[in-house]
C-alpha cells in the first residue's frame, strides 16, 4: 500500500547562510525519508525594516531586495520546483563562490537555473513586494517576529530552524528529521536552543 509523502513548507531568505544549510539537510532528507517540500520566500529586510542594524546589515538588507523579489516571481510564473533550482544556483554563488549580490549574480543564477533570462527585470519590480512579503507573513504568523530564516513547517505547526553547521548527510539527516517531526507533533513544545560555537559550515 502505497503512503503519501510528508508535506513541509520552508521558508528561506537566498542571503541567509544558516537557511542555506538547512535547504541542503531538507534536501538531504528527503533521500531517505518520503518528504515533499514547498520552498517559500520570505525577507531579512523586510523583517528588520523598523529595527536598528548595523551598517553592514543595512547594506546587505538593501542589496537583497533584488533577489527576494526575483524568488517571489519565480514562485508564481514557473512554480516550486524552478524555486529549488533557483534557490541552488542563488546560494552556491553566494554562499560557496562568495560572489556579491548583483545583476550580474543573479542572471548567472537564472542561467544556471535554466530559467527565462528576462526574469531579472522582476527583481526591479516593486510590486513583486507584495506577494514575496505575503509569504513572508504567513510565516510569521507561524512563529512570532522574534525570529528570522529558516522557517520549517509541518502542516500548521512551524518552528524557526533547524539550525544547524553543518548538514548531515544521508541517514543522519533523515534521524535529524525524525526528530524534529517529534517536536513538532509534540503539543506544548516551543524551543530548544544553545548558543552557536561555529560559524556557518557549508562542507
Amino acid at each position: 500500500m502505497s503512503t503519501q509523502a510528508q508535506k513541509v513548507d520552508m521558508w528561506f531568505d537566498p542571503a541567509c547562510p544558516f537557511a542555506w544549510i538547512t535547504s541542503r539537510w531538507l534536501l538531504e532528507a528527503s533521500k531517505v525519508r518520503d518528504i515533499d517540500v514547498t520552498w517559500n520566500i520570505m525577507s531579512l529586510a523586510h523583517l528588520n525594516k523598523d529595527r536598528e542594524v548595523d551598517a553592514a546589515h543595512a547594506e546587505a538588507f538593501a542589496k537583497s531586495w533584488g533577489t527576494v523579489r526575483l524568488v517571489a516571481a519565480v514562485t508564481e510564473k514557473h512554480g516550486n520546483a524552478a524555486v529549488i533550482a533557483l534557490y541552488n544556483a542563488l546560494g552556491d554563488r553566494i554562499h560557496l563562490k562568495k560572489e556579491q549580490m548583483s545583476d550580474d549574480l543573479l542572471a548567472a543564477a537564472l542561467a544556471g537555473a535554466g530559467l527565462p533570462a528576462d526574469l531579472l527585470a522582476d527583481a526591479a519590480d516593486e510590486s513583486w513586494n507584495l506577494p514575496m512579503i505575503a509569504s513572508h507573513e504567513r510565516a510569521i504568523s507561524m512563529v512570532g517576529n522574534d525570529v528570522g530564516t529558516p522557517v520549517v513547517a509541518i502542516g500548521d505547526a512551524a518552528f524557526f530552524g533547524p539550525v544547524i553547521s553543518p548538514a548531515p548527510k544521508g541517514e543522519e539527516a533523515g534521524k535529524l528529521w525524525d526528530g524534529f517531526v517529534l517536536c513538532v507533533q509534540t503539543p506544548g513544545f516551543f524551543e530548544l536552543k544553545r548558543a552557536r560555537k561555529v560559524g556557518p559550515r557549508f562542507s
